[in-house]
C-alpha cells in the first residue's frame, strides 16, 4: 500500500520539524511513504486549498490513502500503521482518526494537571456533531486518560487535525470544499463521506500529540471572521430548516452585537464572499 502524508505548514517552523522527524521514524513495515509539505505561506490558499494540492499530488503519485496532518503534531511511532491496518480493514472505512493528546505544556487549565500527567491529557478520542450549536464535539477533551477511550469505533467527527483516507472517498466525494478556506472543512468533509456510505473510524491504538493553535484561537479576529461565515455556510448547506431558521436569527443578532469580524463573516456569508473573502 502506498500512503501519502500531506502537511499544510504556515511558516516552516520548529514544530514543522519535529513533525516531520516523528513522521520519518514511523514503523511503516510494508507500507510506501511519501511525506508532501504545501508552504501555504507562499500559496495562500487556506487550509482547504494547500491540502486539496497536496492531494492531488498524492493521488497523482498512486497513492492508496492520503493522511492529512497539521504541522505542529508529533506521531508515536505505530501511529501511520495503525492508522492504516483500520483503514483497510474493510471497504466501506473510509477514514480513520487517531486519539490525539495535547502536547505538554499545550493545554487549555495547565493549573489543572500534575507534572506526571502531561503529554496524557486528551485533546480529542472520538467526535460528534452537535447539529443545535452548529460545532464539531470532541470526545474526552481535557480529560486525562485512564482506558476511558480505549475501544475502536465509528464516529460521527473526525478532526482534520490527524485523517487518514481511502483513495476511493475522493474518487467518490471529491476534495476539501475550498469555500470554507479555513475552519469547519473538516465538518464538511465528514458529512459528505457519510452520506456517500462510508464509515469514519476512531482508532484509539493510533497516538499522535497535537500543540493545539492559540494565535488563531477564540477572540482573534481571524476566528471570528472564518467561524462565523463558515458555520453559517455549513449549517445552511447540511442542516435541519429549524436550525437553519437558528442560525438565521443568530446572524441577524450579531450583525447587530457582534465584532468586527463577526458582522464581516455575516455580511460575507450572505453575499457569497468565500474563500479568503475579507480577511486581509
Amino acid at each position: 500500500m502506498k500512503i501519502a502524508t500531506i502537511i499544510v505548514s504556515f511558516g516552516g517552523n520548529q514544530n514543522l520539524q519535529e513533525t516531520l522527524s516523528s513522521l520519518k521514524a514511523s514503523s511503516l513495515d510494508k507500507l510506501t511513504h511519501k511525506a508532501i509539505v504545501i508552504n501555504n505561506k507562499l500559496d495562500n490558499i487556506g487550509f482547504a486549498g494547500g491540502n486539496n494540492k497536496g492531494i492531488k499530488e498524492a493521488l497523482d503519485w498512486g497513492a492508496d490513502a492520503v493522511m492529512l496532518l497539521n504541522d505542529d503534531t508529533k506521531l508515536d511511532k505505530e501511529a501511520v500503521l495503525n492508522l492504516s491496518q483500520s483503514l483497510f480493514s474493510n471497504e466501506s472505512v473510509g477514514m480513520v482518526v487517531p486519539k490525539i493528546y495535547f502536547y505538554p505544556g499545550f493545554e487549555y487549565h495547565k493549573s489543572r494537571y500534575q507534572k506526571k500527567d502531561l503529554g496524557n491529557i486528551i485533546w480529542y478520542a472520538g467526535g460528534s456533531i452537535d447539529w443545535n450549536n452548529v460545532v464539531g464535539v470532541h470526545r474526552g477533551v481535557d480529560e486525562i486518560d485512564i482506558g476511558q477511550c480505549d475501544r475502536q469505533e465509528n464516529v460521527e467527527f473526525a478532526t482534520g487535525c490527524c485523517l487518514m483516507i481511502r483513495r476511493e472517498v475522493f474518487e467518490r466525494i471529491g476534495l476539501l470544499n475550498e469555500k470554507y478556506f479555513l475552519y469547519l472543512e473538516d465538518l464538511d468533509f465528514n458529512v459528505r463521506v457519510k452520506k456517500a456510505g462510508f464509515k469514519i473510524i476512531y482508532q484509539p491504538q493510533a497516538v499522535i500529540w497535537h500543540k493545539n493553535a492559540q494565535s488563531s484561537g477564540v477572540g482573534s479576529g481571524l476566528h471570528d471572521y472564518f467561524f462565523t461565515r463558515n458555520r453559517l455556510l455549513f449549517g445552511f448547506s447540511h442542516a435541519s430548516v429549524r436550525t437553519k431558521l437558528a442560525l438565521f436569527r443568530e446572524s441577524i443578532r450579531l450583525i447587530i452585537t457582534g465584532s468586527k469580524w463577526q458582522k464581516q463573516g455575516v455580511v460575507d456569508f450572505y453575499l457569497h464572499r468565500f474563500g479568503q473573502g475579507s480577511w486581509p
